[in-house]
């Protein structure tokens, strides 16, 4: 299984160092105002997906925050041994799947 996550990851890397071989050329981004930065494509390629992850995980933070305190809020009372808190969110579970199937006119 070590040898195929290994292929697998070489796999990744030459394809992604063929891109940057390929893409060597130089581009531009025209800003507001005449202003304009000229790089080879890979770095304009490389910045604008390191900023999606930055702004998508910027985005998330929020959310990720609050589930954290939830959950140690859930976790004390369960240290705690207290009853639930109906103050509390609770976590959106979904319900169990039924493990029978449904029978239909029998």
């Amino acid at each position: 299984m070590r040898i195929l996550v290994w292929l697998v990851r070489a796999a990744l890397f030459f394809t992604l160092f063929a891109f940057a071989l390929n893409n060597q050329h130089e581009a531009g981004i025209r800003w507001f105002f005449s202003h304009e930065w000229r790089a080879p494509m890979v770095f304009i390629v490389l910045a604008a997906f390191t900023l999606g992850c930055v702004v998508g995980g910027l985005a998330m933070a929020p959310s990720w925050w609050r589930h954290r305190r939830v959950a140690r809020q859930h976790q004390a009372r369960i240290d705690a041994d207290l009853p639930p808190d109906p103050n509390v969110p609770s976590a959106d579970v979904p319900p169990p799947i039924d493990s029978e199937p449904a029978r239909h006119g029998v």
